[in-house]
This record gives structure tokens, sequence and C-alpha cells, in this order.
């Protein structure tokens, strides 16, 4: 409601009750509603730069007294040789848990419970996006999302590249509820698209591409109204979408940057098979089954 129809309300409420002063009102009337906290994006967006090489991987050699028997075939371009070992010693397995006593069973369950006060709990996020692309038209998505917990499927069309939004794994809603987001997304090539491509189309009850208008994205509910804790999720990634947006396409771009060059990378260096060396040994005595009992 806008402060003049508020200074309305006041002056109607004013005749019904005259012991509050004007001057009594005005600081209520000009303070301003309180907000919802932004929706933000948690953790990094992968933009294609390489990861950190992993640490070198300790080798397991076998010494060759210690080889009694070896094989070897080739098959899909390798050699797999599998050999017989002497016996290596492997460390005890660890003892048992021993069962927590009532008094450390309650300490731990009202740490969990604390925890759970100052962590609020991550929703996941289930959605599919096909955007639909044109050269006459901006993009359009059709996503379908299917809420945690609850069987129905929430359908709409948004004016936002849902492709961008792919490098988001986790964001926080106007509400300041986490989500994890899990995405499938394809585009389609409105000039290109096939029979089948049109008949899936219309299979989700979205024969027709609606119109937008221009500026900042926005989305349109198509079957089931979904729940406002729902509704919250969806309008946080257009939100995400509206202020991030360059953030988004530099990330999305350099994602396909780095997948570019890895496919040209593989088409000119293919993987070769590597060789394979199985090594086995038999014990005296016979395994058990965690029962006592041989297997």
């Amino acid at each position: 409601m806008k402060k003049n129809q508020l200074a309305a309300l006041a002056a109607v409420l004013g005749g019904f009750f005259p012991a509050f002063a004007e001057e009594d009102q005005k600081p209520i009337l000009d303070q301003p509603l309180p907000e919802s906290p932004p929706a933000r994006i948690l953790g990094n967006i992968p933009d294609g730069s390489p990861p950190p090489p992993e640490p070198p991987k300790p080798r397991f050699i076998v010494p060759a007294k210690d080889v009694l028997e070896s094989k070897s075939i080739r098959q899909g371009g390798r050699a797999i040789t599998v050999r017989k070992i002497n016996p290596i010693a492997l460390p005890p397995p660890p003892p048992p848990v021993e069962p927590l006593s009532p008094e450390a069973r309650s300490a731990f369950c009202e740490k969990v419970a604390a925890y759970r006060e100052s962590h609020p709990r991550t929703k996941m996020a289930f959605l599919s996006a096909t955007v639909f692309r044109s050269k006459d038209s901006p993009p359009r998505t059709l996503v379908r999302c299917w809420p945690e917990g609850k069987r129905e499927t929430i359908t709409y069309w948004s004016s936002a590249d849902f492709g961008l939004i792919s490098g988001i794994h986790a964001f926080v809603d106007g509400t300041g509820t986490n989500h994890a987001l899990l995405m499938g997304w394809g585009y389609v090539d409105l000039e290109t698209m096939s029979e089948m491509q049109a008949a899936r189309l219309k299979a989700y009850g979205a024969s027709a591409i609606p119109e937008f208008p221009e500026g900042k994205a926005s989305f349109e509910i198509t079957g089931i109204t979904p729940a406002a804790e729902d509704l919250a999720a969806i309008q946080a990634l257009h939100d995400i979408y509206n202020t991030e947006y360059a953030l988004l396409k530099s990330a999305f771009e350099g994602r396909e940057r780095a997948r570019i060059e890895r496919e040209e990378y593989l088409k000119a260096n293919p993987p070769q098979p590597k060789d394979i060396t199985l090594n086995y040994w038999r014990t005296e005595k016979p395994a058990t089954n965690g029962k006592g009992d041989d297997k």
C-alpha cells in the first residue's frame, strides 16, 4: 500500500480514535516496510577453469619374488594380467562401536537439535529445463519442477535462459531457505524443431510459446498453482538471473569454451586403453561372513 493510501486510512481511523494525535502517527507512516532478504547464490559458479591437479596416487608395487603365477591376455587393445602373489598383511579391522549410553545419546540429540536451529535444512530443487532458441526472438524456457517431498509437478514458462542458470548449484530464496539445485537441461532450435520435439511440447500442455514483456526475466505458471514456499524458490532463481546476469553469462561462456576445447583435444588425442594388472592371493584361513561362520 502506498504512503498516500496509508495517510488516508490514518485520517479515517483518526475520526474514530481522536486520542491519537497527528504527530504520533507520522513516525509510523514514515517507517519503511520490512524487506525480504535478497536471493543469492551459494558457493562458486564453474566457469571452465581447470581444477587444481590431484596429488599423485601411491603406486602398488609387488616385488618379483612375491609373484607366484602370472597370466596375460590381449583384449580391447590392452593387456590384462592376472597374478597370484604372496599374501599381503592387512591392517586389523576396527573394533566394533560401543553403543551409546542413555546420557550420551541424550547429549548427542541436544547437539543435533542445536545444530539444526543454527543451520537451516537445505531443500532439494529438481528441475528439467528446455530452452527454445530462435534467430528472431529471445530464448524461452519450459521448466518442469518437482518439489521435494511432493508428488505434483510444477510447470512454467520463463523468459530466462536456464542454460545460464545451470551453473548454479545452490541458492537462498527470499525467505532465507537454502536450496540445492539439480537440473537437467538442453536447447531446442525452433527453426529445426523435429516432430518428436513438437509432440513432446504438446504432451506437456504447452503447445504455444508465450510472449513476455521486454526487460527483466519473468515467468508464467501453467497448470497447478504452486505453494508459497515453491513459488519463493522460482522467484529467487529469476531474481538471481536478473541481478547476476553478467556473471552467469560469463561463467557459461567459459564452460562452453572449455567444453569445446576438451572435445577438440580428445578428437586429436583419443584416449588409449591402458594395461590392467589384477593381483590376488589365497589365505590359509577362509574368510567369514561376519557372524563367525565360513562363507
